[in-house]
């Protein structure tokens, strides 16, 4: 049995091994190939399976590199199925700065998953990026 936990981190892995199969192992089919839903920061929102690996498969082979690292992570089970919140905080590769990385902008992200024979596999992400982060003076 895969923990929540686990296939959370494992969705967050095979992006930064821009790994295809492995993002492909973690999104629910069968039944649910028609309600698989994501939204990627700034983008429109894609339904269906075969569309979201689709862009799944343009952002990594336009990604040469990309590490998360997640912070108020949050989980919920409800019978089977679940609900992951969380901040992203990404370092991309960037040629123009001048160590060759750069810390991408805040992303709050939920990742909702179904346990399949005792398999839990993600059938919605929505990042959605922080815009305008207010310092607390307290």
């Amino acid at each position: 049995m895969t923990t929540l936990e686990g296939a959370n981190a494992e969705f967050y892995a095979a992006f930064e091994d821009l790994d295809l199969d492995r993002m492909n192992e973690i999104w629910a089919d069968g039944p649910y190939e028609e309600t698989v839903t994501c939204v990627h920061p700034g983008w429109p929102m894609l339904r269906g399976r075969s569309e979201v690996l689709r862009s799944w498969a343009l952002i990594m082979a336009n990604t040469p590199y990309i590490q998360f690292v997640l912070t108020d992570v949050h989980c919920a089970v409800q019978g089977d199925q679940a609900v992951v919140t969380c901040g992203e905080n990404m370092i991309t590769a960037d040629e123009e700065s001048e160590l060759g990385f750069l810390a991408a902008g805040p992303v709050v992200a939920t990742n909702i998953f179904v346990r399949v024979e005792g398999k839990w596999r993600l059938l919605l992400h929505h990042g959605s990026p922080v815009l305008n982060q207010v310092e607390d003076d307290e």
